[in-house]
């Protein structure tokens, strides 16, 4: 949510990520599973809970509740969101805190879940995050940057493909209920044929050297 005094809109663009420089996937990552009880058309209502946690701990083969019920008693935040349709960037997204108690029982009884590690890093004049999705829609990690405002003049890293920001396919309630995983090859073939391509009217796009 953005905290900018544009209310309840966040600001970001999202990106198809391969061959991440293995330093910015720390070994100290936070995990998050969620849980959407909406996905329809771009709304979406999503509960959230999220753990530190330590890479060499985790057992990356276990589905998405399994995930949550082994780092429960790590679960230090939690909230319910709700999200509207995205539009070049630009998506409503109110968020609320909740008990991480709660959280944890309402994922774990319903919606469609989604599990992933997030990785925060400072690249150039941004801060990122890199998701690196687990479960049923491993292989799959998309880099994310978020601004107070439109995210414009964007300096892109090359390990970042091709853009999903206007991809509803690629949203995180669209990917818990169709996992990537089950069509993960079809959209490698998709990418190969269409070649790569990125918002061009959001201001210059420009490469970022790392």
């Amino acid at each position: 949510m953005s905290d900018s005094g544009n209310g309840d809109f966040e600001f970001e663009r999202r990106f198809l990520v391969r061959d991440a420089p293995p330093h910015l996937l720390d070994d100290a990552p936070m995990l998050i599973v969620q849980s959407y009880f909406l996905s329809d058309g771009g709304y979406a209502l999503r509960v959230r809970t999220q753990a530190p946690t330590q890479r060499a701990t985790l057992d990356l083969d276990m589905d998405e509740e399994s995930l949550l019920r082994e780092h429960a008693a790590e679960v230090d935040f939690a909230a319910v969101t709700v999200k509207g349709p995205m539009v070049e960037g630009t998506r409503y997204e109110a968020e609320r805190q909740i008990e991480p108690e709660v959280a944890i029982q309402m994922v774990l009884r319903g919606g469609h879940r989604v599990a992933k590690l997030r990785h925060a890093v400072w690249l150039g004049e941004d801060g990122w995050v890199l998701d690196e999705f687990l479960a049923a829609n491993a292989p799959l990690t998309i880099a994310e940057v978020e601004r107070g405002g439109p995210v414009t003049n964007l300096a892109i890293p090359s390990f970042c493909v091709t853009e999903l920001t206007t991809d509803p396919r690629m949203s995180n309630e669209a990917l818990a209920v169709r996992p990537f995983g089950g069509w993960a090859e079809e959209y490698a073939e998709e990418l190969a044929l269409s070649g790569p391509s990125f918002l061009g009217g959001l201001g210059k796009n420009r490469p970022l050297d790392l």
